[in-house]
């Protein structure tokens, strides 16, 4: 267990904001975990459950307790065609996905290179190219931290949606997850009509990808369009693409001919908010220290000494063209602390 006052959260968010914590507690297995919430006090309150730091924008320094998750390991138990694997919370959710690949475990291919940890996975609803982790998530475990008790939920029982959960919502702060379990397959079915993933692999001459090549070209499509936290900060893509009714979308497709889309059901259809924040000029500005890369309009970077306050005030002006221009809400997938 590690335990720090007055501790740097620099190196714990991708954004790449200088802000501090009044305590910092990281924790390497379940029974720290309990302990540690038993003990808490109206001293170390508020609490922040941290984990790789990806989809967090800090505004200010935070005066309270961060707790973060080291629990670590996976273990892996074969069923009939299918194979589940219980991850510990701390685990880096890419690594994961580079372990069930190179063993022919299916299901994860789409969701390669997402930032983050595996406990992330579980509250936000990770997703991309056609895939969400709750296609995948089979339990999750956590300790409850009013009682220190140790508590295991169904994927049902998360209720699922896109990018949301009841982490999200009525059970916010109330868990610290401390395991995941996916359900993954021996048989590869491959999803291959979202966005350019059928370009990406046109590209590379492949028809028919093995899950490695599959995982590499979704691997090359975010390299060539989403900036290096390492170089430029960015919490990945900083909103959420508005689902709409599909009434509202056929009126929007009669004045901007051609705008892209995807099919919910028969009365919805997504639109991605990368594209209307493009039309309204944003794709490479900047509004003081804070941007818009350049060559993906739905990530929002630091250009270096930015501040949460100035990504908080660029994502509002943002917001507010993408109103007044196509008469659509758009919100921050990012959460603010």
């Amino acid at each position: 267990m590690k335990k720090e006052n007055n501790y740097s959260l620099l190196g714990h968010n991708t954004f790449g904001i200088e802000a501090k914590c009044r305590r910092y507690i990281e924790m390497e297995t379940v029974e720290e975990v309990q302990d540690v919430v038993r003990h808490i006090t109206d001293d170390d309150r508020p609490l922040l459950l941290l984990g790789g730091g990806s989809n967090l924008l800090l505004t200010k320094d935070f005066d309270g307790t961060v707790l973060h998750s080291a629990i670590m390991g996976v273990d892996v138990t074969h069923g009939d065609g299918d194979v589940m694997l219980r991850c510990g919370s701390g685990e880096t959710w890419d690594d994961v996905v580079a372990l069930s690949v190179d063993n022919g475990w299916c299901g994860m291919e789409n969701l390669s290179l997402i930032p983050g940890e595996v406990g992330a996975s579980a509250i936000q609803n990770i997703g991309a190219y056609g895939a969400e982790a709750k296609d995948i998530i089979y339990k999750v475990e956590a300790v409850e931290i009013a009682t220190g008790h140790a508590v295991c939920f169904t994927n049902a029982e998360c209720d699922y949606s896109y990018r949301q959960s009841k982490f999200k919502n009525e059970w916010k702060d109330r868990y610290f997850i401390t395991y995941v379990t996916y359900c993954l397959s021996n048989t590869f079915s491959p999803r291959l009509d979202y966005g350019n993933i059928r370009s990406q692999l046109d590209k590379m001459d492949i028809e028919q990808p093995t899950p490695g090549q599959l995982r590499q070209a979704i691997i090359d499509i975010r390299n060539a369009k989403l900036p290096d936290p390492k170089i430029e900060g960015n919490a990945g893509s900083f909103f959420m693409n508005p689902i709409v009714p599909k009434e509202m979308y056929n009126q929007l497709e009669s004045q901007y001919p051609g705008m892209p889309h995807y099919t919910i059901d028969a009365g919805h259809e997504k639109i991605p908010a990368g594209w209307m924040i493009d039309q309204c000029g944003w794709k490479g500005k900047s509004l003081g220290r804070a941007g818009v890369h350049s060559k993906q309009a739905l990530v929002l970077v630091n250009r270096g000494g930015a501040t949460g306050e100035d990504v908080v005030n660029l994502s509002d002006t943002i917001r507010r063209d993408v109103k007044e221009k196509f008469g659509i809400d758009i919100y921050p997938e990012v959460n603010f602390k």
